[in-house]
């Protein structure tokens, strides 16, 4: 995924193409969005488990690694320590990681993570 991604057309311009679709309830008259990003709401077209397709806003993005998690706790962890003037204890530190929140990410490029295998599957594309 990368930033190329932004909403241009309205609901009726989709209903034009060539192929039916369902439209889910929490799509509204799809407003222009001019950039989507990791964590923001975006419609998409996918298929459903029954062979239709169906037009659905999502959370765009993927899940970010563990590895990212890490580095953004260990990043706001630097920053306490230099505005509190104290090391953080391991718990702590192992706190923060773990509600250090996800933001997602746009461009994974390392298809063969074994974080990334799971997600690249089609029930997630």
């Amino acid at each position: 995924m990368c930033h190329a991604y932004s909403i241009t057309t309205n609901l009726e311009a989709l209903r034009a193409l060539r192929f039916a679709f369902e439209v889910a309830a929490n799509v509204g008259n799809l407003p222009p969005q001019t950039g989507v990003y990791p964590d923001m709401l975006a419609p998409i077209i996918r298929n459903t488990p029954d062979g239709l397709r169906e037009l659905v806003k999502v959370r765009w993005g993927m899940p970010s690694s563990s590895r990212a998690l890490y580095i953004a706790a260990k990043e706001r962890a630097k920053k306490l320590i230099e505005r509190h003037g104290r090391q953080i204890s391991p718990d702590e530190y192992e706190e923060m990681v773990r509600l250090e929140p996800d933001r997602g990410t746009h461009n994974v490029r390392n298809t063969d993570s074994p974080h990334w295998k799971r997600w690249l599957r089609p029930e997630f594309r």
